[in-house]
């Protein structure tokens, strides 16, 4: 009977996780190592005070195809956000308006309403029509396969106007790629698109590190090292901090591009990361907008110079979020290299007290996340490297793909297959 091969997972986020389950109901019990003290990477909850808070604005997008093949949603508890947007609208320097765009396909009781908004022209809305009619004939791998260009390109020559790219998608899409400029590429976008128009967008009950914790429990207790970082990787043997060395039969990087070249001993290239900087709020109430039926929904603003690019209540989507009698707001901020954090949440409040009242002068900052590399950039020409490096070292995550939880996943996923694939067969290793 043929062995089962010794395999060890350097990185417990969700490429790792996902990769060491899917192991498992293969047969193969992989060790994963993981330097921080929790699972999970980037996908990460801190609890300050009663709050939750994700540490940077995060969603999972229900469509996801890996998510839905390997995730139990009803155990996540899923609190959904409205299918659309609400767009806080400068019309000059001396005013502004709320506009809103509703998805009608998942909320049909706002047809009439997107059809009356006029952050798209009746043009754009026909178009919008045309793209989900476009995008819904590909699956996930076809998207990647097409010849790209980055995003403002696509929407341009795709028809929209200036008015609902600078109204909705800069803003709105600008939040996802953590960058203004639409320079991402056009295969992500339609990729995201068309997760967004067909699903729910949603955080766990217990925050966004409630998806690896699901994925964590379905390993056994001693498959899991945390605190323990790896220095070194050579020949399949792995050279550990603590002075420990681990002989494996397959290696898995499930850690990022410059961490895998640190342990490879390999001289790092310059890569470009996209950034964001989100800062929480406490405040006895929830803010309210001047504007009807605007519950749940993501907030954006058109005025991208502004400390506020987009804003999530969240415990209006999620009242597990804050301790009862509590709101919890969520502001997101792109393109700040350097944060001064108080002066930051000093700035926000000011703003937002001409959107929401003086009241908000009072919220209580509760704490500010600047995540420098949040993203990887993904623009038009990038290369999806191989999830073999050698015959006995594999990677997942996204270095191998595009930056998305489905992504890693599925990256995940496939190095398993591979693992597995090679275990059946006897002259493997």
């Amino acid at each position: 009977m043929q062995s089962r091969p010794s395999v060890v997972i350097v990185g417990a986020g969700m490429a790792g996780l996902t990769c060491a389950v899917y192991l498992r109901q293969a047969g193969i019990e992989a060790q994963l190592l993981e330097a921080s003290d929790r699972v999970g990477g980037r996908v990460c909850t801190d609890v300050v005070d009663g709050f939750r808070l994700d540490r940077g604005f995060q969603i999972l997008l229900t469509a996801y195809p890996e998510a839905r093949r390997l995730l139990d949603y009803d155990a996540l508890k899923l609190q959904c956000f409205r299918p659309g947007a609400l767009i806080h609208s400068t019309i000059d320097q001396a005013s502004a308006r709320w506009v809103s765009l509703i998805n009608p396909l998942r909320e049909p009781s706002g047809l009439f309403q997107t059809l009356a908004s006029d952050a798209a022209t009746f043009s754009d809305k026909i178009r919008i029509v045309e793209l989900i009619r476009k995008v819904g004939g590909f699956s996930t791998d076809e998207f990647f396969q097409q010849q790209a260009t980055d995003t403002e390109t696509f929407l341009e020559e795709f028809g929209f106007s200036e008015q609902v790219i600078n109204g909705f998608f800069r803003p709105f899409f600008g939040g996802i790629f953590l960058e203004d400029a639409l320079t991402t590429s056009s295969n992500f976008f339609q990729f995201c698109f068309k997760n967004f128009y067909s699903s729910d967008a949603a955080v766990p009950a217990a925050g966004m590190e409630a998806i690896p914790r699901q994925l964590a429990a379905r390993l056994s207790p001693a498959q899991i090292r945390l605190n323990t970082p790896v220095r070194q990787i050579q020949d399949s043997i792995l050279y550990l901090e603590n002075g420990e060395t681990i002989q494996a039969d397959l290696v898995v990087l499930a850690v990022d591009a410059t961490a895998a070249d640190r342990l490879l001993g390999a001289t790092p290239p310059v890569r470009s990361f996209n950034h964001t900087t989100n800062t929480y709020f406490a405040a006895p109430k929830p803010p309210k907008p001047d504007y009807s039926n605007a519950e749940k929904l993501l907030i954006l603003n058109t005025n991208r110079q502004s400390a506020i690019h987009n804003l999530a209540i969240l415990s209006d989507v999620a009242p597990s979020y804050a301790p009862d009698g509590q709101s919890l707001i969520s502001v997101s901020t792109q393109g700040l290299e350097v944060v001064n954090e108080k002066a930051l949440a000093d700035r926000i409040r000011k703003e937002l007290a001409g959107w929401f009242g003086p009241e908000v002068e009072h919220w209580r900052w509760l704490k500010t996340y600047h995540l420098p590399e949040a993203l990887p950039s993904y623009l038009p020409d990038a290369t999806h490297a191989p999830l073999k490096r050698s015959e006995r070292l594999f990677q997942c995550g996204d270095q191998t793909a595009y930056p998305s939880l489905n992504a890693a996943m599925q990256t995940g996923r496939k190095v398993a297959e591979l693992i597995s694939q090679h275990a059946e067969n006897a002259g493997s290793f």
